[in-house]
């Protein structure tokens, strides 16, 4: 399957930080056997992740998209915002999932915003900003991901275990 990886910061985009998180959802995906076929920084807002998204989705560019940063609750953070204007069908299960499985490690995991989506025949979630929480989140949701994916793209049709 092929994965866009898209960060989401003003100060990443800035130059004043450097991006930890994109390349650890990178390692974990490629560790999963997953090909990476697009990265992206850019800055919060809805307009440049929206278009982004519409536009990789729109050119299957990629089966998965995912997101991070921009979910919790600053005025910029805008990533659940452009989201959801992008997705044609949302899919709450896998962010509640990461909340779910993220109270177990933090009580501020309620805080998140994050939120998923399939737009056409492409998956997009959103995962936190810190590099520990992506891989926390990531870790526990891509086992599922990966027949869910397949259910979408027409390789498989059994959802029963």
């Amino acid at each position: 399957m092929r994965v866009a990886i898209i960060t989401l910061s003003d100060s990443g985009y800035a130059g004043r930080r450097e991006d930890r998180s994109g390349p650890a959802v990178r390692a974990l995906v490629e560790a999963a056997g997953y090909q990476v076929v697009h990265t992206a920084l850019l800055p919060d807002g809805i307009e440049p992740l929206a278009g982004e998204l519409c536009r990789l989705c729109d050119g299957d560019a990629a089966d998965l998209i995912l997101t991070t940063g921009g979910t919790g609750f600053s005025p910029t953070d805008l990533t659940p915002e452009a989201t959801a204007q992008a997705v044609d069908r949302p899919t709450p299960g896998i962010a509640e999932a990461m909340r779910y499985h993220s109270l177990q490690i933090t009580p501020r995991a309620m805080l998140s915003r994050a939120t998923a989506g399939i737009r056409k025949k492409t998956l997009i979630v959103n995962l936190p900003g810190s590099p520990k929480a992506v891989r926390e989140c990531l870790e526990f949701i891509l086992p599922s991901l990966e027949h869910g994916l397949q259910i979408l793209k027409g390789t498989t049709g059994e959802c029963a275990r």
